[in-house]
């Protein structure tokens, strides 16, 4: 059966593993880098840059604290070099991966024409298509738009803005805001409404905003006028010197399924629980579908599209999806969408407590917060809101508790390795059992 894949990140990349497992013929066809936008724009460039930030915020505190004397000098050009020399490792190790696996690895613009694939001028039949072409950066249409920088930019800078004006604010606008903050720029932050409204507790948003991020200029309710090259422009006529970015949501690839199958309001790839388009043969996955658009989520759907694609039936559920906001302390949070809203919900809050990565931290107040949610009904965790060092993984396997309808009690067993900073664990065993 032949198989063909066009886009190879997270979910193209993963699927075309999936079935070269199951023994299956796969084309990948890459435009440009293989790993898509989590390795080669997004997610590993946040992480890359929010490690030197930790480094110079604890550097900070270890000096002020007396028992470290050092002066940091920043290259942010030779940071940009470690990190191109690096993404260019991990892509020659995912392609070895892909081929490893049997998969022929194609670079080049893909179209679909005539139920074929056609790639550098050559055609390709398939028994099944799947289109994981990945999202791209919204950029408003407001006047000046051309000299706004995105995501996919901050590579390419030539240096560490001296002011920058970051518009959006969710997840991503918040850690580029962090990023820059912490590196020595002078950020404003302009959002249409309110700011993290993905995170659903307001005690922890207000921690972040005091703790972790309260050198960044926040400005809520606020529209931009216009742009010029070194200015924003409110609509209210203020003005904002420095350079100008947006983290304004991203929008689907698409066009390559345009009139092949059928696409939502919005232009993003219609599929069902199966990852299958209208089109029997033609499946899509990652955030060319919208939704919740986390490389993980782009993998599971990935993986779902492929077994689907040789018949091994496969369905796709988001409840209870772990997320993270990666600042100089990581932010974790999850919902548990089953709950009843109408069910009595008891709230538990809990500072951080001490351990690898916040015994340094004690003396400021700010170890972290957690808040779990439980449903008094019937013993089960409702949301967690976690703001600690080990936050990602904490959140990460209660997440799973969470997915597979276990009660509290089931939790009573679990015993966490020490030292940590798991106050999820604290709180459910002391405080709630």
């Amino acid at each position: 059966m032949d198989n063909i894949i066009i886009g190879s990140g997270p979910s193209g990349r993963l699927a075309a593993l999936q079935l070269g497992k199951l023994g299956q013929n796969v084309k990948l066809i890459e435009k440009k880098h293989i790993a898509g936008t989590c390795l080669n724009e997004g997610c590993m460039v946040i992480c890359a840059l929010t490690d030197v930030t930790k480094f110079i915020e604890t550097n900070n505190r270890f000096n002020k604290r007396g028992f470290i004397k050092s002066q940091l000098d920043v290259s942010y050009d030779k940071i940009v070099e470690k990190i191109k020399e690096t993404q260019t490792m991990l892509r020659s190790i995912n392609q070895e991966e892909c081929e490893s696996a049997g998969n022929e690895l194609i670079y080049g613009e893909a179209k679909i024409e005539n139920e074929e694939v056609v790639v550098n001028n050559e055609s390709f039949t398939y028994d099944n298509l799947l289109i994981a072409t990945g999202a791209r950066p919204f950029i408003p249409d407001i006047e000046g738009n051309e000299y706004g920088l995105t995501s996919s930019d901050i590579l390419n800078l030539d240096d560490i803005p001296e002011k920058l004006n970051i518009i959006g604010g969710g997840v991503i606008a918040i850690e580029v805001a962090n990023i820059f903050s912490k590196l020595g720029s002078e950020v404003n932050l302009f959002a249409r409404s309110t700011v993290l409204k993905d995170i659903k507790d307001e005690d922890a948003t207000n921690y972040i905003l005091k703790h972790l991020i309260p050198e960044i200029n926040i400005h809520e309710h606020v529209n931009v006028d216009k742009l010029t090259k070194n200015k924003l422009v409110l609509e209210s006529g203020e003005e904002f010197e420095g350079k100008s970015l947006f983290a304004t949501g991203r929008i689907p690839n698409s066009e390559i399924a345009e009139g092949i199958v059928e696409l939502n309001p919005n232009k993003t790839i219609k599929v069902n629980e199966r990852m299958q388009t209208n089109v029997d043969n033609i499946y899509a996955a990652g955030d060319v579908t919208g939704g919740i658009q986390l490389t993980p989520i782009a993998r599971m759907e990935g993986v779902c599209a492929a077994r689907n694609m040789v018949n091994y039936p496969n369905k796709i559920s988001y409840n209870s999806v772990p997320q993270t906001l990666n600042l100089n302390t990581e932010v974790s949070f999850v919902e548990n969408e089953k709950i009843d809203e109408n069910h009595k919900i008891a709230d538990i809050g809990f500072p951080g407590i001490a351990g690898p990565g916040n015994f340094w931290t004690i003396m400021d107040g700010e170890t972290g917060f957690t808040k779990v949610s439980f449903d008094a009904d019937d013993n089960k965790i409702k949301r967690i809101t976690s703001i600690s060092p080990s936050s990602v993984s904490d959140v990460a396997y209660l997440s799973y508790i969470m997915r597979e309808d276990y009660d509290l009690n089931d939790y009573d067993d679990f015993i966490e390795i020490h030292p940590s900073t798991d106050t999820n664990y604290k709180i459910i065993k002391n405080m709630w059992l």
